[in-house]
């Protein structure tokens, strides 16, 4: 039987009473035998040997049995059933800034475009959970619901530009509505990956207030700080065209920190396209992780057929010794 367990297997060291019980039973027997006196043993040599007389031990058996199957069922023997969620999917929204900021060069081609092409190799893989987008700068709004046309979502994830709506990082704006497209969802688990490279300087909603709200719906936030250390190229309009200057990068990586501490979620810098990728995957698999861990498990008891085998044996041991065996014991 697969799975099979014992709670308490301590109690199989009740089977060593056995041999003892074995080694009383013929002492007794040895001991118990009448002896009587004759002149001449001549007159029993064509007696025929009775059978039974051997048949007897068959009780003795039949109780050695039954005591064997008590032990097992007080060692309980079960099995193990374990029913995944796995699935059933999770459903989860991607906030995406983007702010200005987000053309900064330090990712080729920039943040926003390698943001947006790794997000679509991300949602390419989940095949089976709902996932929305919601975009925000100095505003949000949510550019798709959570869904699993996955391939509506990505042609929309294509279509995001810089300057869809008025600059500034509203994180709590993002988070705010990404939460709101999450709270009524009924999925096992609710995620957003809120990703940004900035501080939130607009909007009147204040991130760490989003982050309350998320975890009151029980939705895990992974926030994701874009940028690399110190100093990264941004495009700059001049008199003679585009040019690139190096500016501060700047993430408020505290209160990103704290967001995903509040929400059971988890933190994470990108400072390049192939640690974006990485993050992503970190991130599916620690969810992933998480929804095993509320897997539900079943423990099926399996000592009753042993006891009702024990007492049929019980019972026909006292059958045989009051019957067929009643005058040879």
């Amino acid at each position: 039987m697969e799975n099979l367990t014992y709670q308490y297997p301590e109690y199989f060291w009740l089977f060593a009473i056995i041999p003892f019980m074995i080694a009383w039973y013929f002492y007794k027997k040895k001991n118990s035998q009448a002896a009587v006196r004759f002149s001449s043993t001549a007159g029993f040599k064509g007696a025929d040997k009775n059978f039974m007389r051997y048949l007897r031990h068959i009780l003795f058996v039949l109780r050695v049995l039954v005591v064997s199957l008590l032990i097992i069922i007080l060692a309980r023997p079960q099995s193990v059933i374990t029913e995944s969620n796995t699935t059933e999917g999770i459903d989860i929204v991607i906030a995406l800034d983007i702010s200005g900021s987000m053309l900064a060069m330090d990712f080729e081609p920039n943040r926003l475009e390698a943001s947006k092409n790794i997000a679509i190799e991300f949602i390419n893989k989940q095949e089976s959970d709902r996932i929305g987008l919601v975009i925000f700068s100095g505003e949000s709004f949510t550019q798709c619901p959570i869904t699993t046309d996955h391939a509506t979502l990505i042609n929309l994830f294509k279509e995001i530009k810089q300057g869809m709506i008025e600059d500034g990082t509203a994180i709590g704006h993002g988070l705010a509505t990404a939460v709101n497209r999450l709270k009524d969802s009924d999925a096992k688990s609710k995620v957003v990956i809120l990703l940004t490279d900035g501080v939130n300087n607009r909007g009147n909603i204040d991130p760490l207030t989003a982050a309350d709200l998320a975890a009151k719906y029980k939705i895990r936030v992974y926030t994701i700080g874009v940028g690399k250390q110190g100093v990264a190229p941004y495009p700059v309009q001049t008199i003679f065209g585009t040019s690139t200057q190096n500016m501060e990068v700047e993430i408020d990586e505290e209160n990103l920190k704290i967001i995903s501490q509040k929400t059971d979620g988890q933190y994470f810098r990108a400072v390049n396209n192939e640690s974006l990728k990485q993050i992503y995957k970190e991130i599916n698999k620690l969810e992933k992780s998480k929804i095993r861990d509320k897997q539900l498990t079943q423990k099926i008891q399996h000592y009753m057929p042993l006891a009702i085998a024990a007492i049929i044996l019980l019972l026909l041991e006292i059958i045989l010794k009051l019957t067929i065996f009643k005058n040879i014991i």
